[in-house]
């Protein structure tokens, strides 16, 4: 039986604004699991007393909603429902992009009625620009991405007991955090046809319908390219010069362009460097991370050839899960990995393979030597032996990610 995880380290940040006049707002790539969570705080409601009478939830990828597509249709279901419901109504709006003008009904939801409103959407420009000033601020954010390595091992687990943590990091190496995988019994040729419809979707919804993408070939290929060079700095104008020797001439407004239609629809994320000397943030030379690495498996493969760059993959999707602001550190010539930070707290983490000869530990190590702060710093690896040394932290992947927190 396939366990139903609860994603307790959402429903903990959400479970406060519950009941309250704040919009609650989740977003994420497509199927990260933002339906389940809303499903999860109907059932918090009903465990509250709340009556399914006082719930109305719409999900505007359902073609029975299809006529709901506009803010006054919506506005009018809406205002005919809530009429029928005694005391405060709960409303529950699933990929609310799909409807034309939504922030202005919502808004009008919020000042006409007593209602407690949360909706779900697929792309991260969701609350930006105009459609932020219509809300006023007047609401709370909550990002969901794919399964952690706990949530994945709890739910790989339920399917297959007692597998051992190894075995469970190497699965998860292959397959990615996507929920709906452990329907798939985590079989592998159905999950990589599932993860490459999954691509698609993204691709075709996300991306060139939400963007009018005219050059669906272009977009394919600069998509390949990041892929392939996830945690690896590079530019537009070294992108332009890589399609120029393909004999295909790209100027890098476009690939910039295309590049934040990808970010925007969370199929990856961007990193700034930080020069750590002079203290200032670097505009060039950025680096790119997947939101999911099964998905990077599944239509690009490679993850086992390109170890590394996964597991910093991994690394850096788990500090954003746990509410970390993450740059790349430049020491000089040197480069550390990631640097993260949330409420004045700073750790450093480089990250690598193996430690597996002399001249691994010295550099993988020596990247601290011109930091001279005390903030915490980490060397993460699939080393099973602890080899902390100087102050520094050495810890084996899986502790890392399961730690109840980093110090």
């Amino acid at each position: 039986m396939i366990a139903v995880i609860k994603r307790e380290a959402y429903m903990s940040r959400i479970r406060p604004f519950i009941g309250g006049e704040l919009i609650k707002v989740i977003t994420g790539i497509r199927r990260s699991g933002k339906s389940v969570m809303l499903e999860l705080i109907k059932d918090e409601l009903a465990a509250a007393g709340v009556g399914r009478e006082s719930v109305v939830s719409i999900n505007f990828e359902d073609m029975r909603f299809a006529r709901l597509l506009t803010a006054r249709a919506l506005h009018d279901e809406i205002a005919s429902r809530v009429k029928q419901i005694e005391g405060k109504a709960y409303l529950f709006f699933d990929e609310i992009q799909e409807v034309a003008d939504w922030e202005k009904c919502v808004n009008s939801f919020r000042v006409e009625f007593d209602c407690d409103i949360y909706i779900t959407g697929s792309n991260a420009k969701l609350l930006s620009g105009e459609l932020a000033t219509y809300l006023g601020g007047r609401y709370v954010e909550f990002v969901v991405y794919p399964f952690s390595f706990s949530e994945f091992t709890e739910l790989y687990r339920s399917a297959f007991p007692d597998t051992p943590p190894n075995v469970c990091f190497q699965k998860y190496l292959l397959f990615g955090g996507m929920p709906y995988l452990g329907n798939l019994r985590y079989e592998e040729e159905p999950c990589r046809q599932y993860l490459k419809d999954l691509f698609n979707s993204v691709q075709l919804k996300d991306i060139v319908k939400r963007n009018q993408v005219r050059d669906v070939d272009l977009l394919e290929r600069i998509l390949a390219y990041v892929m392939a060079n996830i945690g690896t700095t590079f530019s537009a104008t070294s992108v332009s010069k890589f399609f120029k020797s393909e004999k295909r001439g790209v100027s890098t407004e476009t690939i910039l362009n295309y590049i934040t239609y990808c970010a925007d629809a969370y199929l990856f994320y961007r990193v700034r460097r930080q020069d750590l000397q002079g203290k200032q943030i670097l505009t060039t030379n950025e680096k790119y991370y997947a939101a999911d690495h099964g998905i990077r498996e599944a239509v690009y493969g490679g993850n086992m050839r390109d170890v590394n760059l996964v597991l910093e993959n991994i690394v850096f999707m788990e500090m954003l899960r746990r509410g970390y602001s993450v740059t790349v550190g430049k020491a000089g010539d040197k480069e550390i990995d990631f640097i993260a930070e949330k409420h004045g707290e700073k750790i450093y983490v480089q990250v690598c393979y193996l430690l597996a000869s002399d001249e691994t530990v010295p550099r993988e190590f020596g990247v601290y030597e011109t930091v001279p702060d005390n903030y915490p710093k980490y060397v993460v690896s699939m080393d099973e032996l602890d080899l902390s040394r100087n102050g520094i932290k050495h810890s084996n992947i899986r502790g890392f990610l399961t730690a109840a927190r980093w110090s």
